[in-house]
């Protein structure tokens, strides 16, 4: 598998922007992945912190298809009333 060498949120473009180690550039559309992933206003504050936070964490959620599975483990929805 290829490394990354440098990863970082582009607020311009909304892209998560990599550099691999072959010299590859990769930009990741975050507001697509949030709309195929992100059904509530809670997951869309969760991703945008990672990308904000965490960007490399974020991709390699992505990459690992592991971002549902992510988001269902630290969204807790509490019942008002």
């Amino acid at each position: 598998m290829r490394k990354i060498l440098s990863c970082e949120f582009n607020l311009d473009t909304a892209c998560v922007e990599l550099c691999l180690d072959d010299g590859t550039l990769l930009a990741i559309d975050c507001t697509a992945v949030e709309n195929e992933v992100a059904n509530s206003m809670y997951q869309r504050s969760e991703l945008d912190g990672l990308i904000y936070n965490a960007p490399l964490e974020y991709v390699n959620l992505i990459l690992n298809g592991e971002l549902e599975v992510y988001l269902k483990a630290v969204i807790e929805y509490k019942i008002l009333g």
